[in-house]
């Protein structure tokens, strides 16, 4: 669907579980009405100017990398089969790349890789290396379950501070 954005040197990497419908629509990551990542990365200092979705690529720039556990499927997690994951190719991914941090956006994801229930925050596993954290899923679907603490506690482990209040 998306294409990866991944390098070495990378501070975090960001997993969802699949690219949204918009977003495939768009061919851009999380580029559905209402969903906060791009502004929650601004916001708690992962990057230092707000970025739009359709300038996903610039955030290599800043240290980010992108990508999602099921790359040949598109829509909202409920509606995505196990088939369509692929966790060991996500792993080879992070072996590869060395980021700091490894970071699902969303719990679906993280519970497929991890093989357990998950709650946000650091987890104790470690990922090629990669420290490993599970956010709330920005989604403006998942509005009633929003925390930008999870977030913060990123922007914190990578020594990133807000350039303003979230």
């Amino acid at each position: 669907m998306l294409p990866d954005l991944l390098g070495p040197g990378l501070d975090v990497v960001f997993c969802g579980s699949a690219a949204g419908s918009v977003s495939a629509q768009r061919g851009a990551y999380y580029a559905g009405p209402g969903n906060r990542f791009w502004p929650t990365l601004f916001k708690t200092g992962l990057t230092p100017r707000p970025l739009r979705p359709e300038e996903f690529r610039a955030a290599l720039g800043f240290g980010i990398g992108l990508t999602d556990l099921a790359k040949f499927a598109s829509g909202a997690d409920g509606d995505l089969g196990r088939a369509a994951d692929d966790p060991e190719a996500l792993r080879r991914k992070i072996e590869a790349a060395r980021p700091q941090a490894l970071a699902f956006v969303g719990r679906r994801a993280a519970r497929v890789v991890l093989g357990r229930a998950v709650e946000p925050g650091r987890q104790k596993e470690r990922i090629g290396g990669a420290a490993v954290f599970v956010l709330p899923s920005p989604s403006g679907a998942a509005r009633g379950y929003w925390d930008t603490g999870p977030w913060r506690a990123l922007a914190d482990f990578l020594g990133r501070a807000p350039l303003q209040k979230p």
